[in-house]
């Protein structure tokens, strides 16, 4: 069995979208399979809590209890973890941020070594250009979106949903994609600026011609299945770097 083979290592915490209202596992289960055969790790996907009757922050609060989880029960799983990948679309991609930052603030049982961020809301705390030249008609319409934030009531303002707003110094290494009709693009695009700003490692990747939600519409949207090889070709070459550096680290060849 390929599982069994496998040397101590990194596993992916893979959080669904939805809008914290919908999706599951089974919706995300072909986009967690792809991660799981392009990165060569196992993933290890979360069904949190939804909205309405779990409003915010059940969904953070889920999502940051899972990745300690995982991180301290390798054992359970029958794999020596070794590190986290995080990884959501869309609201998932959310998660991956917020989930971060806490990890970041109290460290889980082995470190976080990369964040892989899919058309994720950075910062719903202020209106972006974006948001209004997408509202309709290209994957997450405004009355959705509208649906969603009510069901699911966050607190706009705080860095557990809009992850914009924290000290984002000290994060992990990450990968972030935005899709170019995307009306979270313009969010995604400042979180990975202040990113950068904060000498985190980032690497971007913009969809161009794409909308919300490409990378489960990979039937449906060609180019889809292109961008996301691209995406997952950055996270690769990220996680080789990163356990490159921690190997050198601790004095191995």
């Amino acid at each position: 069995d390929a599982r069994q083979e496998r040397s101590p290592g990194p596993v992916l915490v893979f959080y669904h979208g939805g809008g914290f209202v919908v999706g599951s596992i089974a919706t995300h289960a072909a986009l967690a399979a792809e991660m799981a055969r392009q990165l060569d790790i196992p993933v290890v996907s979360v069904e949190y809590r939804l909205a309405p009757e779990h409003k915010w922050p059940a969904a953070p609060d889920d999502a940051e209890t899972a990745a300690r989880w995982i991180a301290a029960n390798g054992a359970a799983m029958g794999r020596e973890v070794t590190g986290l990948v995080l990884s959501g679309d869309s609201a998932g991609g959310t998660l991956t941020l917020v989930t971060a930052l806490a990890l970041r603030d109290k460290p889980a049982s082995v470190p976080v070594e990369l964040l892989v961020a899919l058309y994720p809301m950075a910062d719903a705390s202020k209106p972006y250009p974006s948001m209004a030249a997408f509202s309709n008609g290209y994957g997450l319409d405004s009355a959705d979106s509208q649906f969603y934030g009510e069901a699911y009531a966050p607190d706009v303002n705080s860095p557990r949903h809009s992850a914009l707003l924290a000290d984002l110094k000290g994060l992990p290494p990450t990968v972030l994609a935005t899709a170019a009709l995307d009306p979270l693009r313009d969010g995604g695009r400042a979180f990975v600026s202040a990113l950068a700003k904060a000498g985190v490692s980032v690497s971007y990747y913009e969809a161009e011609g794409n909308i919300h939600g490409f990378a489960t519409f990979r039937r449906a949207i060609p180019s889809a299945q292109r961008d996301l090889d691209h995406i997952l070709s950055l996270a690769k070459a990220m996680l080789g770097r990163n356990e490159a550096a921690g190997e050198a680290s601790r004095g191995k060849p």
